[in-house]
């Protein structure tokens, strides 16, 4: 059962993590009250705490970040359609099988999103996916949300889907070997965005993180916010100042134990559109910056998703983040980044598997040296440099 305590909370004590909800003008929606009030406030179970924060730190080690390979069967389809494979079950689960077998991984990878197929999945050999991770010393993760849905009353924003069954699920995903989860939302900047897709991101995002945490997940906290647009980084820094205030109020509203998550956040970087690029120094100098305005220092890691930039732009920009100490680990879950130059080797033919183990080290291992800020660029393929931003792009 989980345990119960009084605290008291002054609507101003939090003005901190912004929980006002913005419009596009920039002013408050909500007044608050100086009164101060006692309520309960359900902790996390203590059956699950302890490990919860042993699971993060482990996923929050040095030298390693996440692999991300939670595409659905659709978008996965996608992946194999670019090297002439059709989207098969048995397709699939040779690919997911090459990427989470690949000998060492565990030396630059602490934990695996997998979509719900491959959770349950296993080798032609019969070991299980979980097995495999397990032995490397990574932890399984499991994407949760149902995808997103238009947003009604908005300015053509979207909404994510997924907490109905989320609890029931996720104690079966956590029989299965997960120990931690995954929920996307998204929000975008040439959309507003308004207040309500905002505090929809963030409210959706926090009960999804009590859930998760209430059946012993790791919740990984991600509002991406979209690189689709022109606007400037100075825009791209606003809003991002603005969604995470107002996730870290929901999250504190929903008793989510801060320690026993992490954060997915996009990079502050100009819109793809804009006709001026960013160095790694200003993308690093404008994250840093709103990261430490907005999260507070319990919080063990910040594993970066790399949303379309090249494989060489994301591990550069990385580096440029980890050239001084940082009060989180801040490292890597990148899904396309790691997995791009994998598939062109890979190719789908048997005799190639080893080829494209290989260049999945070699993109894991880069990352890993970017988390240490220790990154060069000295030797990128071209294949390495090229963009991989896709206009309304879904998982």
């Amino acid at each position: 059962m989980a345990s119960t305590s009084l605290v008291k909370l002054n609507g101003l004590s939090s003005q901190w993590m912004g929980q006002q909800s913005f419009n596009r003008n920039g002013g408050s929606s909500i007044n608050f009250s100086t009164r101060r009030v006692s309520m309960p406030v359900r902790a996390v179970s203590s059956t699950y705490a302890d490990e919860l924060v042993k699971t993060a730190k482990t996923i929050a080690s040095p030298g390693r970040g996440i692999l991300a390979i939670d595409e659905s069967n659709a978008t996965c389809g996608k992946r194999l359609a670019s090297i002439g494979l059709d989207n098969t079950e048995t397709n699939r689960q040779a690919y997911r099988q090459l990427l989470l077998t690949t000998p060492g991984l565990g030396d630059y990878i602490s934990g695996a999103i997998m979509f719900e197929e491959t959770l349950y999945q296993s080798t032609v050999d019969g070991k299980k996916f979980v097995d495999c991770l397990r032995d490397e010393n990574i932890v399984p993760g499991i994407k949760v949300d149902k995808g997103l849905s238009p947003l009604p009353g908005s300015n053509n924003e979207s909404w994510c889907q997924g907490l109905d069954g989320l609890a029931s699920r996720s104690a079966e995903y956590y029989k299965q070997g997960a120990r931690f989860a995954k929920w996307r939302t998204v929000v975008s900047v040439p959309c507003g965005p308004s207040a309500l897709a905002v505090k929809e991101a963030a409210w959706g995002l926090a009960r999804y993180a009590a859930i998760s945490q209430d059946n012993g997940l790791v919740p990984i906290v991600e509002p991406e916010i979209l690189l689709d647009g022109d606007h400037p980084i100075e825009r791209t820094l606003d809003v991002a100042e603005q969604v995470w205030a107002e996730v870290f109020y929901y999250l504190a509203q929903n008793n989510v134990m801060f320690e026993g998550i992490l954060l997915k956040p996009s990079m502050v970087t100009p819109g793809a559109e804009h006709k001026q690029k960013a160095s790694p120094e200003t993308i690093a100098k404008c994250t840093l910056q709103m990261l430490r305005r907005r999260v507070p220092p319990a919080v063990p890691g910040i594993m970066f998703l790399s949303g379309g930039q090249s494989e060489m732009e994301a591990t550069l920009n990385l580096n440029a983040m980890n050239q001084s100490p940082n009060p989180w680990h801040v490292s890597f879950s990148y899904a396309r980044a790691l997995q791009n130059s994998v598939l062109k080797a890979w190719q789908g033919r048997p005799e190639n598997v080893e080829i494209a183990q290989r260049a999945l080290l070699v993109r894991a291992k880069a990352n890993s040296m970017a988390q240490l800020g220790k990154y060069s660029a000295e030797g990128e393929s071209d294949d390495a440099k090229k963009g991989m931003f896709v206009k309304g792009y879904t998982y």
